[in-house]
């Protein structure tokens, strides 16, 4: 019996010193933390020279935006600190807890929500406190959890009872609570978010192509069947038939980027901030930027953008579990594609729909969320591997689900090995 425990326990094979260093903790990606950190600044300087006739004429406070902005970043760089030393491993065990509370906050909007124009998206949390718009950290939730989710599902997603439409629904309820507020913007960021994590998971390409086509005829039909969203999509067509109504908007954006021109007008120079163009500070900031330091201004801001997201993608391929390179994945979706939408509608490429630029705009709630978002994917860029070759294998430019991405069986103890071997007791 001896020899046979000692025979058993020379076939065991012990884990290597690079096994092991690969699942240890290292310095994260500090390139992606410095672009972050350079684009909020921007941000920031780009926040006080739009808001301050702004803030003069509403508040008798040219720094009331940016004071706020500043506050707002310095608690999100706090926040990303904090996130990025936490094991991000365990986020998959508080997803759900993260969706509860997603879920609450977008009813609480519905039921004491704080009306600003137009919508009813933000919840006061008392006197000198900025309104809060739960519908941004309802991006974060659903991101976290629906990579959970799907890491988990595995191959189960091909299926459309036990894949399909468990994920419509989950989406679909998130959605729903979203669009009563109303804002199709933000609808349309979950779904786009989500619906990336769906496809880049491994999803059947028949599934993926039948969802985009009905969300898209979703859109078409809020879209109709809202006056205000059918008057962006007039601006958008046609501005110049209605150049001080609904046109007016998206005509004085691009009055601004035709004023900067290749240098720009200087910094703080701006006209157009002067109440020509409505959310100078927020969704019209791109614009300001264009007119101020001109094409060139605006290439620095998108070379950055470019940086953060080839960034984000070298995360996901190198994450070392299936459920961290698919939190990368998301982060990367909701960063490219709330960019493409802000600048295409500034440019007049898409209708405007009120996304703000990504660390650019105004807006305390996104600035928290997105400094969270980032503080996750820096936590998930520590534990990276930190050579190619040592990469396991994608799916659609994320990693395939292993055996680490389960919790790993626990040992056999030795009565039990004894129990397994010819002549061993029963």
């Amino acid at each position: 019996m001896s020899r046979q425990l000692a025979a058993a326990s020379k076939i065991q094979p012990k884990p290597s010193t690079k096994a092991i260093a690969k699942n240890r903790a290292h310095a994260p990606d500090y390139l992606l933390l410095t672009t972050v950190l350079v684009l909020a600044v921007i941000g920031l300087i780009a926040v006080y020279s739009s808001s301050y006739a702004l803030g003069e004429a509403q508040f008798d406070d040219p720094n009331y935006f940016v004071k706020r902005q500043g506050i707002f970043l310095l608690v999100g760089m706090v926040g990303m600190f904090a996130a990025m030393r936490f094991p991000y491993h365990l986020l998959r065990g508080l997803s759900p807890l993260l969706m509860l509370v997603a879920l609450v906050g977008l009813m609480a909007v519905l039921l004491v929500g704080v009306e600003q124009n137009g919508a009813k998206s933000w919840v006061s949390l008392g006197p000198g406190i900025p309104p809060l718009q739960p519908s941004e950290f309802a991006k974060f939730a659903v991101l976290v959890y629906m990579a959970a989710w799907l890491s988990a599902k595995g191959e189960v997603i091909h299926d459309v009872s036990l894949g399909v439409l468990p994920f419509v629904g989950m989406v679909g309820l998130i959605g729903a609570l979203i669009m009563a507020q109303p804002d199709l913007g933000t609808a349309i960021m979950v779904a786009a978010i989500t619906g990336t994590l769906f496809f880049v998971a491994g999803a059947r390409m028949f599934h993926v192509l039948v969802l985009l086509a009905s969300g898209l005829f979703a859109t078409l039909v809020l879209t109709v069947t809202g006056g205000y969203r059918m008057d962006r999509i007039t601006a958008f067509l046609d501005a110049e038939s209605d150049p001080t109504g609904v046109g007016f908007h998206a005509l004085q954006l691009l009055v601004a980027f035709g004023s900067g021109g290749f240098t720009g007008l200087g910094l703080g120079v701006s006209r157009q901030k002067f109440f020509y163009v409505p959310g100078s500070h927020t969704d019209g900031v791109l614009a300001i930027i264009g007119e101020e330091l001109g094409y060139i201004g605006v290439s620095v801001v998108m070379l950055l953008f470019v940086v953060l997201l080839v960034r984000i993608f070298a995360i996901a391929r190198r994450a070392d579990t299936q459920f961290g390179s698919l939190i990368a994945m998301g982060v990367f979706a909701w960063i490219a594609f709330q960019m493409l939408i802000n600048v295409g509608g500034v440019l007049r490429m898409m209708p405007l729909t009120g996304i703000p630029l990504p660390f650019v705009s105004y807006g305390g709630t996104s600035l928290l969320t997105l400094f969270l978002a980032m503080g996750v994917l820096l936590g998930v860029s520590r534990y990276t591997h930190t050579a190619e070759a040592e990469a396991p294998a994608e799916v659609r430019g994320v990693r395939r689900q292993t055996p680490s991405d389960r919790p790993a069986p626990s040992r056999p103890t030795a009565a039990q090995r004894s129990r397994a071997m010819p002549g061993g007791s029963r």
